[in-house]
């Protein structure tokens, strides 16, 4: 079928396992590395925004040999306290700053979404949550920081993980903050033409 080739252009498990939640299953995984940094003044949702772009684009480079027909998804997911864009965590001395930081108050969790369609267009979108934490006590900081669940995870945690637990409330798309918010991404394929709900009826895609 035309335009029924899919790419995730992210080395992201919880990515993937999200998709295949919804019968998605990506052709090719192609993750890029490019420069997450911000920019000077840049608000955390224009980050999201800019950086799903850029790895899709940056995907698309690699991926030319698959030719028209592919869809080519990219995600970025920041996790911001106002405008104070957090890590994602890779030292304890990281992670601990993002916790004591997340500790009793609100954050937003945004996730740029961008779709390279066959002929070159892109599709984007932006989606925010709302995630309050509980006020966290040392014990419960130092147990955290031993499991290392925080590695690598913007904010310094896994809301599918031990986290859960530190969630007072949350206010929007839930997978959002592990990192694909569905509703929009599905939305989003099938609004171009993939067959998404090909395999729902056990044909596969």
């Amino acid at each position: 079928m035309t335009g029924s080739t899919l790419v995730l252009a992210s080395g992201s498990p919880r990515r993937l396992e999200l998709l295949e939640q919804v019968g998605i299953r990506p052709a090719r995984i192609a993750p890029v590395a490019i420069d997450e940094s911000p920019l000077k003044g840049e608000l955390p949702r224009q980050l999201a925004s800019r950086l799903a772009r850029e790895k899709a684009s940056a995907a698309a480079a690699v991926e030319a040999a698959l030719g028209e027909g592919a869809h080519i998804l990219a995600a970025d997911t920041v996790v911001a306290v106002g405008r104070r864009i957090l890590p994602k965590a890779e030292t304890e001395e990281e992670a601990i700053a993002c916790l004591r930081l997340l500790s009793g108050r609100a954050h937003r969790v945004y996730t740029g979404i961008a779709l390279l369609v066959p002929g070159g267009a892109m599709r984007e979108r932006l989606v925010e949550t709302r995630v309050t934490f509980k006020r966290l006590s040392r014990e419960e900081e130092r147990a955290y920081l031993a499991s290392g669940e925080w590695r690598g995870k913007a904010g310094g945690y896994a809301i599918q993980g031990l986290a859960g637990a530190f969630v007072l409330q949350l206010s929007g798309s839930y997978s959002n903050v592990v990192g694909l918010p569905l509703y929009e991404t599905v939305s989003l394929l099938v609004g171009e033409g993939f067959p998404v709900h090909l395999s729902w009826s056990g044909r596969g895609l």
